[in-house]
């Protein structure tokens, strides 16, 4: 708990050093502020907030530096409301997401979310209803199972599973055969469903072994990740000297996995999102924060987009950036 003089020095204090980029100092504070407080007063806060963890001291500085948890409380408890985004850059916007071709206004959302932010800009594309046209099983060996899906485009995934148990290659082809009769053609969430109010119509492990065929081809649903702007990083003064940081991050986009579980957990909740470094383990990086917000396709979320950038960024501009452009891609989508 922050008295309202502690309040407003870290608030002013996060928000030099996010304009500066430099530590800010006790004599900084005081005509920046403009609380009428002693510089040794300002130092009594300031030390206070340090213990607190809020603020940091760097070696090479007498003054400090916000920290995640005072980023965290800025950014929860004092940002105050800004105008919404310039008009030109909205038209911005709007001129380049256009709903003629959906890949263009996924790869044209991610570009305008690096330009606007000058930091990187990530999208994933919408998750296309997963049907297959025909299934096969295929007993391999005890407990081992072959899973054969031929999608309606004529695309086959084969996966192998593990089973609770032995099944003969009859009760294989029966399973398969319930499942081309009855559910070629729906999506598998609609799948998924049925098979969960059928099974006390189905033997038991019949039951499993369908469920564990539509579990396959949902895991196997390809799910898109567009990145744009990876290189501004690099002219980041936060980190732009670390090559170590820098490869990590770079690695980060280039396997895609950590980004996905990310944004999965952001289309999971409503709103704008703001993830920072070192306070959890959803942002592997201490030097990096995440801005996001889900977006919707005729009233269904269906993707995630972002801004991804060092921890000291404009946070209000991020998030209306952020705001306005999941708005304005649901719209250009929903449109088609």
């Amino acid at each position: 708990m922050l008295d309202d003089r502690s309040r407003s020095l870290l608030k002013t204090l996060v928000e030099r050093y996010i304009a500066d980029g430099q530590p800010v100092g006790s004599r900084t504070l005081s005509k920046a502020s403009g609380l009428e407080l002693s510089p040794a007063t300002i130092r009594n806060v300031m030390a206070d907030l340090e213990e607190l963890g809020l603020i940091a001291s760097p070696h090479t500085s007498a003054g400090r530096v916000p920290t995640a948890l005072g980023y965290r409380l800025f950014v929860d408890t004092m940002i105050t409301a800004k105008p919404a985004l310039f008009e030109t850059e909205v038209r911005q916007l709007e001129g380049q997401l256009q709903p003629d071709q959906p890949q263009r206004v996924i790869a044209h959302a991610a570009q305008v979310l690096s330009n606007l932010s000058s930091f990187v800009g990530v999208i994933t594309a919408p998750r296309k209803p997963s049907v297959f046209r025909h299934i096969e099983f295929l007993r391999l060996s005890e407990r081992r199972v072959l899973v054969i899906l031929v999608s309606p485009d004529g695309d086959v995934q084969n996966r192998v599973i593990v089973t609770a148990q032995d099944h003969s290659q009859a009760e294989l082809a029966e399973a398969a055969n319930r499942l081309n009769a009855q559910y070629t053609g729906l999506t598998l969430e609609v799948v998924r469903e049925r098979l969960r109010g059928e099974v006390e119509q189905l033997r038991g492990e019949i039951a499993t072994l369908m469920s564990a065929a539509v579990q396959v081809a949902a895991d196997d649903a390809p799910e898109q990740v567009v990145i744009s702007g990876e290189r501004n990083l690099l002219s980041v003064q936060d980190f732009g000297q670390d090559l170590g940081s820098l490869r990590k991050m770079f690695g980060l986009f280039e396997e895609k996995t950590a980004l996905m579980r990310l944004l999965d957990t952001s289309s999971r909740a409503e709103g704008v999102r703001i993830f920072i470094g070192g306070e959890s383990q959803v942002v592997p990086f201490e030097e990096l924060s995440i801005v996001s917000a889900p977006y919707e396709v005729d009233g269904q979320v269906v993707g995630t987009l972002g801004v991804i950038g060092p921890t000291r960024m404009a946070y209000e501009r991020m998030i209306q950036i952020v705001d306005v452009t999941s708005r304005m891609v649901g719209q250009a989508l929903s449109q088609r």
